[in-house]
């Protein structure tokens, strides 16, 4: 429950010299009967307290005592960061002006050479699109060229898709063979990553290691998890040729990532899976995270549960490896901010169409809510592109501060109200919090109460 809400000062002098001022954001959270959390989250801050030092601060916050009173408790959250001088000041301000990005996310077709079985693009069922050269390459040169007007040493080209980038494999071989060109002609670096299946030719494994930086692999984990989920038109199970996938990039040294998705009746399986991955793979991070009900995993069973928190849980717990490198979106204690992804930073993502997109998962501008993504398009007779500006500014407003659901809740400047894109796709008109809030929340409060634990036990001070 929230312990404040606006800003509450503790109005006395006596610890130092400074004014001393209790958060304007405190919140008591329960762990037992008789002990609390204490967090800050604009000082990240926080600290176990029992019910006589809960019952004392909010006494200083209500103006019924002073810090004089308690010089004792003063000094401890004093000590651990929760009483201070200065006042928190909420993260990070809007871009101003028309969109000049460094990164371009090619959305290079809609074909896909798998049907998962939860795809929230529903992607193989309709005719595909595919991206053309010219329109890869007019992205490319207008990242560059603002990167290097920015002075910014390098620009970013990604290949994602709403299928499988590689299965436009021309448009991306040629394309990044552009962008390499255009980065030395401009002086400056060109980073690059895909998102893929893993469904790979030895050729392309071969290619993508030679001349990508990164890629982020869909693979559920255990081999019959992922061949339950993850197939071919045909029926066949996919996970032989990922698994091959990744013993190549791990041979290579190449650095990928792996992406779980979580559905109803593998989250008993989740910590096996793991499990397995870690100790035959070395991925830099495992992202986990229950199947999104949209496209074919409409109408799937809800993953989005307390059983889902305890698996993930568990799944830490297998291995010192697996604790360090499991990870979900909506809790990230370390990260304060008012933006859950580049949506709200202008994200420019390049349709096959060439229209652009703030997300990457709107990639159509056939698709459920895509008039509130889709902000840009190509310039008439010119290399470059024209802007809505009510539609990026609509974009660039969607910040946690502005979300009314978010008001009040611990977490909310670490997960920043979760996907925006996903929140519309619930039943009810007006999005209030959900399963992957609750998710968010305990995650969140795990990861507080394992900074504490490292801290020596009593408080964490960021």
């Amino acid at each position: 429950m929230t312990a404040a809400a606006g800003a509450v000062e503790a109005g006395a002098r006596g610890i130092g010299s400074e004014e001393l001022r209790l958060p304007a954001e405190l919140f008591v959270l329960p762990l037992s009967p008789s002990e609390h959390l204490i967090y800050a989250p604009l000082r990240r801050a926080a600290l176990i307290a029992n019910t006589s030092l809960v019952r004392v601060l909010r006494g200083m916050q209500a103006g019924e005592n002073g810090l004089d009173a308690a010089p004792e408790i003063a000094g401890l959250l004093q000590s651990c960061g929760i009483l201070a001088a200065d006042k928190e000041r909420a993260p990070g301000a809007s871009p101003a002006g028309p969109p000049k990005p460094t990164a371009v996310t090619l959305l290079a077709t809609s074909a896909c050479n798998l049907r998962c079985r939860y795809c929230y693009a529903a992607a193989g069922d309709a005719p595909p699109a595919f991206m053309n050269p010219e329109t890869a390459r007019r992205g490319i040169d207008f990242v560059a060229a603002n990167a290097a007007a920015s002075g910014a040493p390098s620009f970013e080209v990604n290949y994602h898709a709403a299928g499988e980038p590689t299965t436009h494999w021309r448009l991306l071989v040629e394309s990044h063979l552009y962008a390499r060109e255009v980065a030395r002609n401009c002086g400056l670096r060109l980073r690059s990553s895909l998102t893929t299946n893993g469904v790979l030719t030895a050729e392309k494994r071969t290619w993508i290691v030679a001349h990508l930086d990164s890629a982020n692999v869909s693979f559920d984990g255990l081999p019959e998890v992922q061949d339950a989920n993850r197939r071919f038109p045909s029926g066949r199970g996919s996970s032989d040729i990922v698994l091959t996938t990744l013993r190549a990039f791990d041979h290579a040294g190449f650095r990928y990532s792996i992406r779980m998705t979580v559905a109803a009746e593998a989250v008993q399986r989740l910590a096996q899976s793991v499990a397995f991955l870690c100790r035959r793979f070395r991925p830099r991070a495992i992202q986990v995270e229950p199947l999104y009900r949209m496209g074919r995993g409409r109408d799937a069973a809800d993953a989005e549960t307390a059983a889902f928190v305890e698996a993930y849980r568990a799944a830490r717990r297998t291995s010192p490896k697996a604790a360090k490198l499991v990870r979900f979106s909506g809790a990230r204690l370390g990260t304060l901010t008012t933006r859950f992804c580049g949506v709200a930073n202008d994200n420019f993502c390049v349709s096959p169409a060439g229209n652009i997109s703030a997300c990457h998962e709107v990639a159509d501008e056939r698709q459920p809510w895509a008039e509130r993504f889709f902000y840009g398009r190509f310039s008439a007779g010119t290399s470059g592109f024209d802007f809505d500006e009510r539609a990026y500014a609509a974009l660039r407003a969607h910040t946690v501060d502005r979300l009314e659901h978010c008001d009040g809740c611990f977490a909310k400047w670490s997960c920043a109200g979760d996907c925006y894109y996903k929140a519309l796709h619930w039943d009810s008109a007006e999005f209030a919090g959900a399963g992957r809030c609750e998710i968010s929340r305990a995650l969140t409060k795990d990861q507080i109460l394992e900074k504490i634990a490292a801290s020596g036990g009593v408080y964490w001070r960021g």
